[in-house]
């Protein structure tokens, strides 16, 4: 019993307080929630996917599908997703293999983006045999793609060049080095039967090389994440859709990317491979301990790839 304005009272549990004469005082500890909090619905997982056209099936579903209203979704260039991940901003992301362990992920199983044979989007690009390129001029956006370039020269043309960073503009990237690699969707806008320069599909070096499968990126999932907030049948079902559906993305992305229809549908159906099943995850495993393999890399780029 307590004194209160003159009139004895009784605290219950330590939220209410009941005046004896009939009215009802409600006290809550601040640790207790508030009301319109508990009203006022969870915040949707944040989902940083790709820029790249080789992005577009993964997250039709997210963005179309089933899945639309379960995901707050984001783009950005492989690198700048990992970089997302790692400092908080995203939650989950399409990220480059070479990442996962480093921001100490949870891969979410089932999709991504590999290839078995030619992929079109990473080219290697020289002035001079392959064998003797001494300096390369590496669009970074994608980390997985510069380790890649550094693992097929190294093992196949024993050549270890100092890498440059340089925005994905060929003719620049051709003046300032030896030889140029360029990725995504710049790859794609090259005409490579046109190009004055021997240049090589990464994708299909690898394949060569190894007879394996490449895995360029994941999803991963921020440890701190609960597992509870998604579920890797929405990613797998959300590409699942997208390639149901790719009359519609590629009428839609040919014209916004500047490509044709037959490029856009032929790159999405046969040089790119989005499900993950054992032989990805044997490529992925072989390229991964090839690319440990390697030295830190040129000074310059250190911190970009």
């Amino acid at each position: 019993m307590h004194k209160g304005l003159g009139r004895p009272s009784v605290v219950i549990a330590g939220l209410q307080k009941v005046d004896c004469a009939g009215i009802l005082y409600v006290h809550f500890p601040r640790s207790f929630p508030c009301y319109t909090d508990l009203l006022r619905p969870k915040p949707l997982p944040r989902v940083c996917a790709v820029s790249y056209l080789n992005t577009v099936p993964l997250v039709w579903g997210l963005l179309h599908g089933e899945q639309r209203d379960r995901y707050d979704v984001s783009f950005a260039i492989p690198s700048e997703c990992a970089d997302r991940l790692a400092d908080g901003r995203a939650d989950i992301g399409i990220v480059p293999v070479v990442e996962v362990a480093r921001l100490g992920l949870n891969v979410i199983p089932g999709a991504g983006i590999a290839c078995n044979g030619p992929v079109r989007s990473i080219l290697l690009v020289s002035k001079v045999p392959f064998g003797e390129i001494r300096t390369l001029a590496a669009d970074t956006s994608s980390r997985t793609s510069v380790q890649l370039a550094r693992v097929i020269l190294a093992h196949r043309f024993d050549a270890e060049p100092l890498l440059i960073p340089h925005p994905p503009r060929l003719a620049e990237m051709m003046s300032a080095a030896d030889a140029a690699l360029i990725i995504g969707d710049a790859a794609l806008a090259v005409d490579i039967a046109s190009l004055p320069w021997r240049w090589l599909d990464l994708g299909d070096e690898w394949k060569r090389m190894t007879g394996l499968p490449m895995v360029f990126a994941v999803w991963g999932a921020r440890r701190e994440l609960p597992e509870a907030a998604y579920s890797a049948a929405d990613f797998v079902d959300s590409v699942r859709f997208g390639m149901s559906d790719l009359d519609t993305i590629v009428a839609a992305e040919h014209v916004r990317r500047g490509m044709t229809a037959e490029l856009v549908r032929e790159y999405l159906t046969r040089n790119v491979v989005f499900p993950l099943g054992d032989n990805e995850q044997m490529g992925m495993r072989r390229f991964l301990t090839l690319a440990s393999e390697l030295s830190a890399g040129a000074p310059a780029l250190k911190a970009a790839i």
